[in-house]
Protein backbone atom coordinates (compact mmCIF):
# COMPACT_ATOMS: atom_id res chain seq x y z
CA UNK A 1 0.00 0.00 0.00
CA UNK A 2 1.02 3.01 -1.24
CA UNK A 3 1.57 5.86 2.04
CA UNK A 4 2.29 8.85 2.70
CA UNK A 5 2.48 10.05 6.74
CA UNK A 6 3.36 13.44 8.43
CA UNK A 7 4.32 13.89 11.74
CA UNK A 8 5.98 16.71 13.89
CA UNK A 9 3.03 19.58 13.41
CA UNK A 10 1.92 21.30 16.51
CA UNK A 11 1.34 24.76 17.87
CA UNK A 12 3.92 26.86 18.62
CA UNK A 13 4.96 30.95 19.65
CA UNK A 14 5.98 33.13 16.47
CA UNK A 15 9.22 32.77 16.12
CA UNK A 16 9.52 28.90 17.30
CA UNK A 17 10.51 26.21 15.25
CA UNK A 18 9.28 23.11 14.16
CA UNK A 19 10.24 20.22 12.29
CA UNK A 20 8.04 18.28 9.98
CA UNK A 21 8.49 14.77 8.89
CA UNK A 22 6.72 12.64 6.44
CA UNK A 23 7.57 8.81 6.20
CA UNK A 24 6.78 7.57 2.52
CA UNK A 25 6.30 3.51 2.01
CA UNK A 26 4.65 1.23 -0.80
CA UNK A 27 6.33 2.83 -3.22
CA UNK A 28 10.34 3.76 -4.37
CA UNK A 29 10.40 6.86 -2.66
CA UNK A 30 14.19 7.40 -4.27
CA UNK A 31 12.80 7.82 -7.41
CA UNK A 32 10.55 10.86 -7.03
CA UNK A 33 10.52 14.67 -6.82
CA UNK A 34 8.77 15.68 -3.46
CA UNK A 35 7.57 18.67 -2.34
CA UNK A 36 5.44 20.08 0.73
CA UNK A 37 2.09 22.28 -0.06
CA UNK A 38 0.09 23.87 3.00
CA UNK A 39 -3.46 24.61 3.12
CA UNK A 40 -4.17 27.45 5.20
CA UNK A 41 -7.87 27.94 6.91
CA UNK A 42 -10.33 29.54 4.25
CA UNK A 43 -7.76 29.42 1.78
CA UNK A 44 -6.36 27.18 -1.64
CA UNK A 45 -3.14 25.20 -1.14
CA UNK A 46 0.54 26.70 -1.54
CA UNK A 47 3.14 24.84 -2.57
CA UNK A 48 6.30 25.53 0.27
CA UNK A 49 8.96 23.86 -1.15
CA UNK A 50 10.48 21.25 -3.17
CA UNK A 51 13.24 18.54 -3.17
CA UNK A 52 14.32 16.59 -6.65
CA UNK A 53 14.65 12.79 -6.21
CA UNK A 54 18.21 12.64 -5.15
CA UNK A 55 18.40 15.57 -2.62
CA UNK A 56 20.86 17.73 -4.42
CA UNK A 57 18.36 20.59 -5.86
CA UNK A 58 15.84 22.44 -3.38
CA UNK A 59 13.35 24.70 -4.45
CA UNK A 60 11.10 27.53 -1.76
CA UNK A 61 8.09 29.84 -2.29
CA UNK A 62 9.01 33.45 -1.66
CA UNK A 63 6.89 33.16 1.65
CA UNK A 64 9.21 30.59 3.34
CA UNK A 65 12.47 31.35 1.73
CA UNK A 66 15.08 31.77 3.86
CA UNK A 67 13.30 30.37 6.86
CA UNK A 68 12.31 26.82 6.15
CA UNK A 69 14.70 23.59 4.82
CA UNK A 70 13.53 20.83 3.14
CA UNK A 71 15.70 17.76 2.99
CA UNK A 72 15.10 13.57 2.47
CA UNK A 73 16.89 10.60 3.67
CA UNK A 74 16.36 8.29 0.58
CA UNK A 75 17.93 5.37 2.73
CA UNK A 76 15.27 6.09 5.18
CA UNK A 77 12.44 6.90 2.81
CA UNK A 78 12.00 10.19 4.70
CA UNK A 79 11.10 13.81 3.76
CA UNK A 80 11.67 16.57 5.86
CA UNK A 81 10.66 20.38 6.42
CA UNK A 82 12.76 22.34 9.25
CA UNK A 83 10.92 25.51 9.51
CA UNK A 84 12.27 28.65 11.86
CA UNK A 85 11.03 32.15 12.47
CA UNK A 86 7.39 30.66 12.17
CA UNK A 87 4.82 33.83 11.55
CA UNK A 88 1.57 33.55 12.35
CA UNK A 89 0.38 33.16 8.64
CA UNK A 90 2.49 29.83 8.63
CA UNK A 91 -0.65 28.11 10.25
CA UNK A 92 -1.97 25.59 8.02
CA UNK A 93 -2.03 22.08 7.64
CA UNK A 94 0.81 20.57 5.83
CA UNK A 95 0.89 17.88 3.26
CA UNK A 96 4.14 16.25 1.99
CA UNK A 97 3.72 14.26 -1.62
CA UNK A 98 5.20 13.83 -4.79
CA UNK A 99 6.01 17.25 -7.21
CA UNK A 100 3.31 15.81 -9.27
CA UNK A 101 0.39 16.15 -6.73
CA UNK A 102 -0.34 12.42 -7.85
CA UNK A 103 0.67 10.83 -4.23
CA UNK A 104 -0.25 13.63 -1.27
CA UNK A 105 -0.09 12.35 2.32
CA UNK A 106 -3.23 13.17 5.28
CA UNK A 107 -1.28 16.20 6.39
CA UNK A 108 -0.25 17.48 9.82
CA UNK A 109 -1.27 20.66 11.71
CA UNK A 110 0.80 23.54 12.42
CA UNK A 111 -0.41 26.48 14.37
CA UNK A 112 1.28 29.06 15.24
CA UNK A 113 -0.16 31.44 17.93
CA UNK A 114 1.31 33.51 20.78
Amino acid sequence: EVQLVESGGGLVQPGGSLRLSCAASGFTFGNFDMSWVRQAPGKGPEWVSGINSGGSSTYYADSVKGRFTISRDNAKNKLYLQMHSLKLEDTAVYYCGTETGELRGQGTQVTVSS
